[in-house]
């Protein structure tokens, strides 16, 4: 038996293997091309500041298909979730300090070119 087979053996004795179906892939793939059309769609109409929630929703949905299915999230350990979740509350903690200071930048005035 070759190595490859020897590794796949064992982590097949583990437990850690699923095999997602490609009917299921088809149709996460057909799901990712529909919300695209359907970002691209919200684009051409305008609905004010409601235009850029829609496409980050749109957008938040995508990731969160492609973490699942594509990288498997879905049928990985809880230590996986807990590394992702970990990751996704960083990311909300850099965004929110951004956020705050973008906000409070309005005092400030605009910089003046003296020619």
């Amino acid at each position: 038996m070759n190595s490859r087979m020897d590794a796949h053996a064992h982590h097949a004795d583990l437990g850690h293997e699923h095999v997602t179906s490609l009917s299921v892939y088809f149709g996460i793939f057909g799901m990712l091309m529909a919300l695209t059309a359907v970002t691209v769609a919200v684009a051409w109409v305008d609905l004010g500041s409601l235009n850029i929630l829609v496409a980050l929703g749109v957008a938040v949905f995508k990731a969160s298909l492609v973490v699942l299915y594509f990288m498997h999230l879905k049928y990985s350990s809880k230590l996986t979730w807990i590394v992702v979740g970990a990751g996704v509350f960083w990311l909300f903690i850099l965004l929110s300090m951004i956020m705050a200071d973008y906000m409070t930048r309005s005092w400030m005035p605009s910089p003046t070119i003296l020619h």
